[in-house]
């Protein structure tokens, strides 16, 4: 499988979607589409553990690094899915650095919290040694943090100051909500580069979504090198509303 965070770092173009649908042919389907990555999208998908399991082993047979997104203060949740074999974790309304903090603790062996076994799929069934495991498992999981509230622009700089962390991703919908702004807007675009200067200034990569991927090419030259585009069911609509519109022309 492709190493998703050396080409993060690398600030490598790379493209993904959202997926909604809680099947493992949907990973399949899409790593062979030819796609960077996917984000299982938990936050608002009914996708649960036992799901992700199947979707994190057709992420692996198909070579396509898979991320989960899934909301919730405590983050608990994220090393159950380390455990599967996924390529790392988007984490919605990442406020501020003890925030970010917290995220990495979560992620990273090295800082002494996360609990420790390689006896799940990520440590080959027991097949690495602990050593061995704990070094692949943190080079390789990304740790993707959301902008996506007005108060967190105020923290950038801490935020992006934190090593573990790799990717600060813009949520525009959200973002937009909490500022009050429109989406799309002016005031949010101006929001948007203001978390591209700290990535800068930070060394650190920058993440968009953006429903349509005719704007890709506009906000890669502004320095977003990351891009969430639509999802499987708004791709799969798509289609399926074109075809409609087919047969009544």
């Amino acid at each position: 499988m492709q190493d998703l965070r050396s080409r993060i770092k690398a600030k490598e173009l790379l493209i993904g979607t959202f997926i909604k649908t809680p099947a493992p042919h949907i990973v399949e389907i899409l790593g062979e589409a030819g796609l960077d990555f996917a984000v299982v999208d938990q936050e608002h998908a009914p996708i649960g553990i036992a799901q992700m399991d199947m979707m994190a082993l057709a992420s692996r047979a198909v070579g396509m690094p898979i991320l989960s997104r899934r909301w919730g203060a405590s983050r608990d949740w994220i090393a159950p899915l380390l455990d599967l074999g996924m390529a790392g974790v988007m984490v919605p309304h990442v406020m501020d650095g003890p925030d970010a903090e917290a995220v990495c603790n979560a992620v990273r062996f090295s800082r002494g919290k996360r609990g420790l076994s390689p006896s799940p799929r990520a440590g080959n069934y027991g097949g690495m040694s602990i050593p061995d495991y704990r070094s692949n498992c943190d080079a390789s999981s990304v740790v993707m943090v959301q902008i996506e509230d007005a108060s967190a622009l105020d923290h950038l700089d801490e935020i992006a100051a934190i090593e573990d962390v790799d990717m600060l991703f813009i949520g525009p919908a959200d973002l937009a909500q909490s500022m009050q702004a429109s989406y799309p807007s002016d005031e949010l675009d101006e929001a948007i580069l203001r978390v591209v200067a700290a990535g800068l200034k930070h060394d650190k990569a920058i993440g968009l979504f953006v429903g349509n991927a005719a704007h890709i090419p506009d906000w890669h030259d502004k320095g977003i090198t990351l891009f969430v585009s639509g999802s499987d069911q708004s791709m799969l609509k798509g289609a399926a509303t074109g075809l409609a519109a087919a047969k009544r022309s």
